[in-house]
């Protein structure tokens, strides 16, 4: 009987068993894949998303520094600029690979290429049934991604209008020309996809390139990367990968009796950007706190609830008015864009979203005053 099984192996599954075995439980962590595996990402991690790390990324997993952005709508653009660090570029493989290790130090048990089947509640324990056999925990921790099945214990799975897709590609460059077009900033190219954008983002050996968007008005995916790709200068066969994105900010169940969801399976990622690692390794870190409390200080199982209420307190309303703002400048994008992209101001003041130093709350409205006032 374990205190403990988290199923997934990604940042919110890794930072949940490092939390986990650090606070002392008895703890099982199930991954399908084996380590390291490839993940269609661009592989932006915020300072925000670092900040949640007990650790120091090492240098050699960054790969790119990103001080600032230029955002293109029809061919006009803004270019803006910080005067310090706003994110780095990772590759998925290694950086997930990373936190597992980690995670690993604690002692935990960790089984990768071992994938859960299905989980149940119990009224004194969850069971988790892979092709090896059944384990048995107090409680379970659901990080599966957007993807799995398993999270169909807590809640159903996300409907059309409750995730979008994304198709992502990495085209080889050398460092220099890599830099010779990008320095420090990322691209973001709006207009390109109903409900969502295209990216190019430096890497050390290749450009990540991607689109994504809403289901219904991204009826194309293939053909919108291949057409993004040719627009941007891009010329060869890559491969496409692609994957789903839940839309955060929609009011979802994500704690059963004695299983919570966390990361992507939670539906925690930022509706605009589509950012979510800062959400997954935030939201892993609290479910490992709140059974901990049960597990360890002898808590009522009533205080799992406490789950949602630090995920709602830390990034909760952040999501809900990434969701609302992220609606509005889609609604009505010939207008809404060319605003965005006619004053540095308003870019400018959007990395301070990314940076974390303002939430969506605060900065939609501003931004609402400033489209008024234009």
């Amino acid at each position: 009987m374990y205190d403990v099984i988290i199923i997934g192996g990604g940042p919110s599954g890794a930072s949940a068993g490092r939390r986990a075995g650090r606070l002392g439980m008895k703890t099982l962590l199930l991954e399908k894949e084996k380590f390291p595996r490839y993940k269609p990402c661009g592989g932006g991690l915020s300072e925000h998303a670092l900040s949640y790390l007990d650790f120091e990324l090492p240098q050699d997993l960054i790969e790119w520094e990103v001080t600032g952005a230029n955002v293109i709508f029809k061919g006009q653009s803004v270019k803006t600029y910080k005067d310090h660090r706003l994110s780095v570029l990772v590759s998925r493989d290694k950086f997930d690979n990373f936190l597992l290790e980690k995670a690993k130090e604690t002692g935990i048990d960790v089984h990768t290429g071992e994938k859960v089947l299905c989980c149940r509640e119990m009224p004194d324990c969850v069971e988790v049934d892979t092709r090896e056999g059944t384990y048995r925990a107090r409680f379970a921790i659901v990080a599966e991604g957007v993807q799995g099945l398993v999270k169909t214990c807590v809640r159903p799975t996300d409907n059309k209008e409750e995730y979008g897709i994304c198709v992502v590609t990495e085209v080889p460059a050398e460092e220099k020309k890599i830099e010779e077009r990008l320095g420090k900033t990322i691209e973001l190219h709006f207009g390109v996809a109903g409900g969502g954008y295209g990216w190019i983002f430096p890497h050390k050996t290749y450009y990540s390139v991607g689109i994504g968007g809403v289901i219904k008005d991204f009826p194309h995916p293939k053909e919108s990367i291949l057409e993004f790709l040719r627009d941007n200068g891009f010329s060869g066969e890559y491969k496409l990968h692609g994957h789903k994105i839940p839309w955060g900010g929609i009011k979802r169940k994500v704690a059963g009796s004695r299983v919570l969801l966390s990361g992507d399976a939670a539906g925690f990622v930022d509706s605009f950007s589509g950012e979510g690692l800062a959400y997954a390794i935030s939201s892993g870190q609290f479910a490992a706190e709140v059974i901990a409390g049960i597990c360890m200080q002898g808590k009522n199982l009533k205080d799992l609830t406490r789950y949602e209420a630090l995920c709602r307190t830390e990034f909760g309303t952040h999501l809900k008015y990434s969701l609302m703002f992220s609606r509005i400048m889609h609604r009505f994008p010939d207008r809404t864009f060319k605003i965005f992209t006619s004053d540095n101001k308003m870019v400018d003041k959007y990395l301070d979203v990314v940076d974390f130093t303002i939430n969506y709350k605060d900065f939609l409205r501003w931004a609402l005053l400033n489209f008024r006032l234009r």
